[in-house]
């Protein structure tokens, strides 16, 4: 029997064999175990920045890329990157950063602009407008009604389609205008 730190005897067991098989209990380096596809995705862009940066030729590219998905293992993966760097590499602040020559590749491309749509209310207010005009009918009522109703909309929810509703706007207005005119007229007796 062993002493404890307190003095008192504590019996000593034997040590006991795991459960299972041996396999599953034994230490296995990070090396030696087999690697995941994503895995190799995470080698494959670092293949991918070295080649952009100029730190592998073509060919250098195309063996090792070819060989990150013939790997099994982290070890084998992590010998194919051995010599990159794993990440961007710092430039000091204030220092010029290299432009890359056209040989290593094309430049990288512009951020896409999301798509925007085209407000209706805007659209059908630029109709409106534009069916009020000759004929001054009331179709230019509902050109100012719905371009009010667009441009809040445009405001609120960041659409496309300011220009159709302020055309239609503006052009709702003229044939109100000329309605009032119309009515002004005829009450003062000059259009009999």
């Amino acid at each position: 029997m062993a002493e404890q730190p307190w003095g008192q005897p504590y019996p000593v067991r034997p040590q006991q064999q795991p459960y299972g098989q041996p396999w599953q209990h034994a230490h296995v380096p990070q090396s030696a175990m087999r690697a995941s596809h994503t895995d190799r995705e995470r080698t494959v862009d670092v293949l991918k920045a070295a080649y952009a940066e100029g730190r592998l030729t073509r060919e250098e590219y195309g063996q090792r890329f070819d060989a990150v998905y013939q790997a099994q293992t982290y070890g084998q993966l992590a010998q194919l990157v051995a010599d990159l760097p794993a990440g961007p590499v710092a430039v000091p602040f204030g220092a010029a950063v290299p432009a890359l020559p056209p040989a290593y590749g094309p430049p990288p491309m512009p951020m896409p602009v999301p798509h925007r749509p085209v407000n209706g209310m805007a659209i059908a207010s630029l109709a409106l407008g534009v069916l009020s005009l000759p004929t001054l009918g009331l179709a230019g009522l509902g050109a100012v009604i719905t371009g009010h109703i667009a441009k809040a909309q445009i405001r609120a929810r960041g659409d496309e389609g300011t220009a159709p509703a302020t055309i239609g706007l503006v052009l709702g207005w003229l044939s109100l205008g000329g309605w009032v005119l119309l009515f002004v007229l005829a009450g003062f007796g000059v259009l009999d």
